[in-house]
This record gives structure tokens, C-alpha cells and sequence, in this order.
């Protein structure tokens, strides 16, 4: 149905609320709406994944699924690609980035494809054993639901964007069934800046994706029950704080090394062989790798973590199982940010979100077992899985409210508070010194969008470099005289002057206040030329340099106006100071007002 017809059909309704309904009601009851669809979206994702796995593992007899498994990938990848290709004109837009993008440059404007995109890709993609989770998709339907049903209600653009970030939220929560961590993820990650009045309506649409998530799915995907934790632990907690923020840091490089490499690999189906082939085989080595890999955390929570080897190469040699558990687990906690690379890279869908909990479960695990193998101290291996997880999730996403209140939620690990705030803090500030830009939001700074973390230059990276340079500046020619310059201050609003030769290079200027004194001098007007008074200036701009790169230098220079050369090395005008300044303010009272 055409969008003016949606808009036409709900006039009436619409101008009923105006006079019924205050904006504040109406916003939550809209963001009730965003909540319900986004949760209902997560439920069927959840449960159309898990049951397809159960059907394609069903039909393989149990001595073969090791090969079955090392198969699948390639195929969900290629109809994942081919999808994409046919359906979404090849723009699929993987990821949280996206989304933050949106809101930063696009007014919350979130492309209606996302409302199914993100859904038919990841559930082809993880159904078929891809390595990689379902939160980021789910969390960009729950934002595209909350952009969109803003769009058609015709809710103002500040409203929008906090809808945008209701719906991410509830997309977290019911996922999770955790309404708290999913409106936390949202402050952290999506938005920035929020106002107290506006988290009501994010707690409800969050809680109410939770209701929905409970009724229609099967509950909490991990259970721990713990009433106490040792104080005695608190420096082996630091220590696996430092170890959840390297392995955090490995992730986020790797992922990004990954996505450079992937990139510059040519041709679609090449990547899907290649990509498809590779995941095979880190499958086959290590099965923990297939899928989303939360079974292999719930083993490792029930005490089964002897089952890790079932099914691989290594389970041959089960008579030496203490340390063969230990590598696999050690190998797939390094290799699981690289199949998730590799199925992303390839063409698959899927997200860093629940490969990081995997692998930090798995972290946690190591270390745990580690030290209760020394003799040092004996600790609970399934407190340390479940800090694992909240450590690396805090590095990778650089959300650590998220992390602590995540784990608490999902285990039902209250008792483990302040252990979670050791390990996430430690693990957020460690991982922060490395990498300033999370998973999700590198990519976006490497292209010049700055978000959440440096509001300034976010701010300034959306003004055009381009639009700011001021063209009234009179130029002046190397060879003309003083009297031919003095003929050219009479006409001129300013009082700088560019030196351009014929070609247009700029080879120096001229400032009044310079040659005040050379004016009076009326016996030199012919004999005296430009090149003999011009000056270099102080520095020169680019069109790709940063506009809070150029503030800086004027303030470092005492310059009010710095001339901007093209590539070419042509004149192109003048960057002043204070119309920098100006537009910066204009576009801070519009992000207010927004």
C-alpha cells in the first residue's frame, strides 16, 4: 500500500488524537506498539532458526552431522548473497552501524527494507550454521519497526529517533528476556544524550517485547542460580578483566581485518566458495563454531564442558580429555571472531553481539579451569563463564552497563553485582585504551561519522567542508603593481587577499594591516609588485581535512582564515574561524531541537 494512502486512511485517527490524547501518552503508547512488533519479530526469528537447525540435524544420522555441519554454512551463505542480490538490489547493511548512522546523519530515517531484511538474511545465514549471532539483526528490525510505524503516525523527527532506539531495545529484551539490558544497550550504543523523561517510554517498550518474549518463547536461554561470591576472588577477578579486554581487542581487530580483506576480495560467488569453504573447515576442526553457539555455553553452565570435543577430530583421544577440553575450548574462543568474520565477509548476516558472549564464556572458562588445575585457589568455574561473557561483551561493544546488567538478567546472577562491575569496568577501560571505537562504531568514525563518544566532532563532521569556504575574497596577481593593488582594496569587502596566478595556484597572500605603511609609498605604485609584499600563509586546508582538525590549528596559529586548495592545488577560497563557529552553533541548536 502506497505511504500516501497509508497516511490518508489514518488522517482521521490521527486528528482524533490530537484532540483526545496528550504527546506524551500517545508517545507511549506508541512505543507499546514498537515493543509488541519488535518483540513478536524477535520470537518468530528465535523460533523459525531453531527449529529449522532441529529439522536439518534431524535427517543425519548422528556419525555424520560433523560433515553435514561443515556443509550447511555455504549453502545458508549463498542464499543469503543470492537474496540480497535479487531482493535488496545487493544493499543489505549489515550490523548495528547502520543504524547509528541513520540517527546521527539521516534524522532517524531508518529504509523500510529493514523491517524483513535484516530477518530473512540472518535467519537463512544462522539456520544453515552460520558463525554469528541474531541480536544485530533483530535489533535493527526492532529500530526499522520504530522508525517507520513514526513515519506513518507522523511523529516529530526527536520523537522518531527515540522510537528508533525503543526498538533496538525491545529487540535486545526479547531476545534475552531481559527489559533492563535492552533499554541499557540502547542508551549505550544507539543513542546519546538521553533525557531522563524519555527512558519511560523506553522501559516500556522494552518490557513489553520481555511479555511478549515470555508468553510465545521458551523463557531464559541460560539459568544460574548463586547466592555469594568470594572476596577472596577479587584479584583473580581483575586478572580476568585484563584477559576479557585483550581477547576484546583481538576481537575488534580481527573483525575489522577481516572486513578490509573481504572487501578487497573480488567477485560475489568467489567470496561464497572461498568464505563457505573456510567456515566449513573451521566447523569440521571445531564444531563449538557452528551456529550462534549458545548450546555450547549452556554445556559449559551445566558442568558438561567434557562434551566440547563430541563430534571433532579430537574425540578420538577422549582418554585425554583434561587437556584436549581446553584446547578446544581455547581454539574456538580465538577462531570464533574469525568465523563470524568470515561468515559476514562472505555475504552472510549476523552480528559480533553473541559471538562475544560465546567467546567470553569461553574465556572465562579457561582461566577458571586454569587456575583450579594450580592448585592456587579454588574458584567456581560458572561464576568465571558468566563474568567471561559480561567482560568481553563490555570490550567488543563498549557497553558495559549492557554487559552487567545482561548477565545478571539472563542467569538470574544478581548475587554477582559487583564482580560483574570488577570485570566490565576493568575490561570496558582496558579495551578503551586500545580501541576508543567499539564493533560497531570504528567504521563509522574511519568514514568521518563521529557519534556518542566526541559530540563536537560528531557535530562537525556533519557540516560539508565544502559549503563553509568563502569564495568573496578578491585575488590579486604575482606580477601586478602596487598601484593596480591599492584600485583593488578600494572595491574590496575584505581585507585579506588571496595571490593567484593566471593557472589559479595560490602562491601566497596579502593582508592589509601588512602593507598599510607600503600604501603611502605612491613613488613605488609602478615599480613595486605583489610577489614583493605577498606573505605565506600560515597554513593551507584541504577539502578532506576535518573541521575540528582546522579550528585547532587556527587556535594553535592565531588565524581567523586559512586559504583551501583543491587536490589539484588550486585556489578554491578561504575557511574563516568564526563561520566554522557559526554553522557548528546552527547545527547544535538543531540536534537540540531534534
Amino acid at each position: 500500500m502506497p505511504k500516501s494512502t497509508v497516511h490518508r486512511l489514518l488522517r482521521p485517527l490521527l486528528l482524533w488524537r490530537l484532540r483526545h490524547i496528550s504527546d506524551r501518552v500517545y508517545l507511549i503508547l506508541v512505543s507499546m506498539v514498537v515493543g509488541l512488533l519488535a518483540g513478536m519479530a524477535a520470537v518468530v526469528l528465535k523460533t523459525l532458526v531453531h527449529d529449522s537447525q532441529k529439522v536439518l540435524n534431524a535427517w543425519v544420522p548422528a556419525q555424520y552431522q560433523v560433515f553435514s555441519s561443515s556443509l550447511y554454512p555455504i549453502i545458508g551463505i549463498a542464499l543469503t548473497v543470492l537474496f540480497t542480490r535479487y531482493f535488496l538490489d545487493g544493499n543489505l547493511g549489515r550490523g548495528i552501524g547502520p543504524i547509528i548512522y541513520n540517527i546521527a546523519r539521516q534524522g532517524s530515517v531508518v529504509p523500510r527494507s529493514k523491517l524483513y531484511s535484516q530477518l530473512v538474511s540472518s535467519f537463512l545465514t544462522v539456520t544453515f550454521g552460520g558463525s554469528a549471532g541474531l541480536e544485530a539483526p533483530i535489533s535493527v528490525t526492532g529500530s526499522a519497526i520504530g522508525s517507520n510505524t513514526s513515519r506513518v503516525l507522523r511523529i516529530g523527527r526527536r520523537e522518531r529517533r527515540l522510537l528508533t532506539g525503543c526498538g533496538a531495545a525491545a529487540g535486545v529484551a526479547a531476545i534475552f528476556n531481559s527489559p533492563i539490558a535492552g533499554v541499557l544497550f540502547a542508551v549505550e550504543v544507539i543513542l546519546s544524550e538521553l533525557s531522563a523523561a524519555y527512558f519511560v517510554p523506553l522501559l516500556i517498550s522494552s518490557a513489553t517485547a520481555t511479555v511478549v518474549s515470555k508468553a510465545l518463547y521458551a523463557g531464559q536461554p541460560f539459568v544460574l542460580i548463586t547466592t555469594s561470591w568470594p572476596v577472596d576472588a577479587v584479584p583473580l577477578y581483575l586478572m580476568l578483566a585484563v584477559f576479557t579486554a585483550l581477547l576484546s581487542v583481538y576481537m575488534i581487530r580481527v573483525y575489522f581485518w577481516a572486513d578490509k580483506y573481504f572487501e578487497q576480495l573480488p567477485g560475489t560467488f568467489r567470496k561464497v566458495v572461498l568464505g563457505g569453504l573456510a567456515l566449513g573447515g573451521l566447523v569440521f576442526l571445531f564444531p563449538p563454531l557452528y551456529g550462534e553457539g549458545y548450546n555450547i555455553v549452556q554445556l559449559l553452565l551445566g558442568g558438561h564442558s567434557d562434551q566440547l570435543v563430541d563430534g571433532s577430530l579430537f574425540d578420538v583421544f577422549h582418554d585425554q580429555s583434561v587437556w584436549l577440553v581446553l584446547l578446544v575450548a581455547a581454539g574456538s574462543m580465538l577462531l570464533k571472531v574469525v568465523a563470524t568474520s568470515i561468515t559476514i565477509g562472505s555475504g552472510g548476516n549476523g552480528g559480533m553481539f553473541g559471538s562475544s558472549l560465546f567467546a567470553g564464556a569461553l574465556c572465562g572458562f579457561v582461566f577458571a579451569r586454569l587456575i583450579n588445575m594450580s592448585g592456587l585457589y579454588p574458584i567456581s568455574e560458572v561464576h568465571f563463564i558468566v563474568l567471561g561473557m559480561a567482560g568481553t561483551l563490555a570490550g567488543v561493544v563498549h557497553a558495559p552497563l549492557t554487559g552487567i546488567f545482561l548477565i545478571a538478567e539472563i542467569t538470574g546472577g544478581y548475587a554477582l553485582f559487583v564482580p560483574l562491575m570488577v570485570v566490565t569496568s576493568g575490561s570496558y577501560l582496558i579495551t578503551r585504551y586500545f580501541e576508543p571505537y567499539s564493533v560497531y562504531t570504528r567504521k563509522l568514525v574511519q568514514k568521518g561519522v563521529y557519534v556518542n563518544q566526541d559530540r563536537d566532532r560528531g557535530l562537525l563532521a556533519q557540516l560539508d567542508v565544502a559549503s563553509q569556504v568563502q569564495t568573496d575574497f578578491l585575488p590579486v596577481h604575482p606580477e601586478d603593481t602596487l598601484g593596480e593593488l591599492v584600485q583593488t582594496f578600494r572595491h574590496a569587502t575584505r581585507n585579506l587577499f588571496p595571490v593567484v596566478d593566471s593557472a589559479g595556484h595560490l602562491h601566497g597572500i596579502i593582508s592589509l594591516d601588512t602593507v598599510r605603511d607600503a600604501l603611502f609609498d605612491d613613488e613605488h605604485y609602478n615599480t613595486t609588485r605583489v610577489r614583493d609584499l605577498m606573505s605565506d600563509p600560515p597554513a593551507i586546508v584541504r577539502p578532506d581535512d576535518t573541521l575540528l582538525d582546522t579550528l585547532r590549528c587556527m587556535e594553535q596559529l592565531g588565524a581567523w582564515a586559512l586559504p583551501v586548495l583543491s587536490p589539484e592545488d588550486r585556489y578554491m577560497g578561504f575557511l574563516l574561524k568564526s563561520t566554522i563557529l557559526a554553522n557548528y552553533r546552527r547545527q547544535l541548536i538543531k540536534e537540540s531541537e531534534n
